[in-house]
């Protein structure tokens, strides 16, 4: 009695791979949600102005989301490390969700912005929680299938996104780019209520939450992030409202770091900076944020300005990493099984600092094929970056220190675009200033162009500014390498988990 025969087994383990099938879809879905997101309603800015005013805070559209997602990260892999991580996905979805409903009923600019923060505060429950359920469901030598099938969704949403927003914004309305999330996340969540059934584990002993450390993380996180992205931009660096933040940023990191010694349960525990693997991983994927705002922010403004591209043959140039990013990414792990996690992301990244430092060598104006080209290279010199430092710091750890350390590399990652997004923007700015003999920002420099009202030495000068955008992100790579080098461990300690 209760034995089972061969059909039966095999039964069991189709059954078993049909499930996990579905989980693998809603993990997908759920990571097309955050990826579409953050492309989807760029180039519906004009239409959504035009509706609801705001002109002058419209941005926030992007920095409120970022931010939300950003400071709540920490949060949401402690909790699913404590709760599981099916609770912490079906919360964030519907959260997600529940602000896209709201996004599409807005009225008026103010209020569009707050629903925005309630989607980034799903968002950061999405991000975090697919990238360690991905890590849960395979084998450390079957993750680089799933990573790869992220990378993907990535990659298509990059591409296809901005074109996605542009025409429902234009033969629909804008309302639709938030209305069009709830099929995709209600199928997202039924997938997961229905298929994903995590193993049971050995009950924790009153597990508690670091609820204020929580709310000291979120408040540090977002004084210091609202600092950096408004730095330059609404404000001077070094005015009345730059140096506020910054200084109740640092009082407030003090308070984390006080808080977080004395709690049984940290929001972010001290053996994440204290083992060297995931201090520099943390390190790296930082520099990796850095680096990429190069390419995403300013390379379109590039090809426009100064080859003198339409909007989409300027994106096109741009989206060809993401075409051989996931490409490069699903071939790294015939690399990494040979020469290790660290080597292989050793030759990602100095690879793509060399591509970064030829990009100021392009000659002026040049052609479109050349910058086209480069993209290529570096989307493919970042998969093999990327993707064995994932991998590899989610096979160092458990089941009970997974999410918490999957969340800390993607919090350090999101930091490292803000910090880049500030640092590059007041670099670009400073040499449009000195090239042009006066002040000047990228923005209305461009906008000058657009007019007519620019004269050609403009163009110029605006290569310049985006050639020294490029050397930052060349030194930030090599910083890459150097942590790298230096830090991490030549091989990684996996666990056989």
């Amino acid at each position: 009695m209760g034995s089972t025969t061969p059909a039966t087994r095999a039964a069991g383990r189709q059954a078993g791979t049909a499930r996990r099938g579905a989980v693998v879809a809603a993990l997908m879905l759920a990571m097309a949600l955050a990826a579409l997101d953050s492309t989807v309603v760029s180039t519906a800015v004009p239409q959504i102005v035009g509706d609801l005013g705001g002109f002058s805070v419209f941005s926030w559209l992007f920095s409120g989301y970022l931010l939300a997602v950003t400071v709540t990260l920490p949060v949401y892999g402690k909790l699913s490390d404590t709760f599981g991580r099916k609770p912490v996905l079906v919360a964030g979805a519907a959260v997600f969700l529940l602000g896209s409903l709201l996004c599409a009923a807005a009225w008026n600019m103010g209020a569009l912005i707050a629903f925005r923060i309630v989607q980034g505060l799903g968002g950061g429950a999405l991000q975090g929680t697919v990238q360690t359920l991905a890590a849960d469901l395979y084998p450390l030598e079957d993750r680089p299938k799933i990573q790869s099938k992220l990378s993907t969704v990535w990659a298509v949403s990059a591409v296809a996104g901005p074109g996605l927003g542009g025409v429902l914004a234009t033969y629909a309305d804008w309302r639709w780019i938030f209305l069009i999330n709830l099929p995709i996340g209600a199928a997202a969540l039924w997938l997961t209520a229905r298929h994903l059934h995590e193993p049971e584990r050995a009950p924790r002993t009153s597990p508690r939450v670091d609820w204020a450390g929580a709310s000291a993380v979120f408040a540090c996180g977002g004084v210091l992030l609202t600092a950096l992205v408004q730095g330059g931009v609404a404000w001077a660096w070094w005015s009345a409202p730059s140096c506020a933040l910054f200084g109740a940023g640092l009082a407030l990191a003090a308070l984390v770091v006080r808080i977080e010694r004395r709690a049984a349960e940290p929001i972010i525990p001290g053996w994440v900076w204290r083992r060297r693997t995931i201090a520099a991983v943390n390190l790296a994927l930082g520099a990796l944020g850095l680096l990429m705002v190069a390419p995403t922010v300013f390379l379109p403004t590039y090809a426009q300005s100064v080859l003198g591209l339409a909007p989409v043959a300027a994106g096109f140039v741009l989206s060809v990493w993401t075409l051989t990013w996931p490409l490069s990414a699903a071939l790294s792990q015939h690399v990494y099984r040979r020469i290790g996690f660290r080597d292989t992301a050793l030759l990602g990244i100095g690879a793509a600092a060399l591509v970064l430092f030829a990009f100021p060598f392009l000659p002026y104006p040049g052609s479109a094929w050349q910058p086209t080209l480069l993209m290529c290279l570096l989307g493919a010199a970042l998969g093999l970056f990327q993707l064995p430092l994932i991998v590899g710091v989610q096979s160092t750890v458990g089941w009970a220190e997974r999410g918490t350390t999957t969340a800390s590399v993607l919090f350090c990652r999101q930091t490292g675009q803000t910090l880049g997004a500030s640092l590059f923007g007041a670099v670009a700015n400073g040499v449009l200033a000195a090239r042009l003999g006066g002040s000047g920002d990228l923005d209305s420099v461009t906008r000058a162009l657009d007019d007519g009202t620019a004269p050609g030495v403009t163009r110029h000068a605006i290569a310049d500014a985006v050639h020294a955008v490029y050397l930052g992100a060349a030194c930030a790579a090599a910083l890459a390498f150097l942590v790298l080098l230096f830090v991490a461990p030549r091989r990684f300690p996996v666990l056989d988990n």
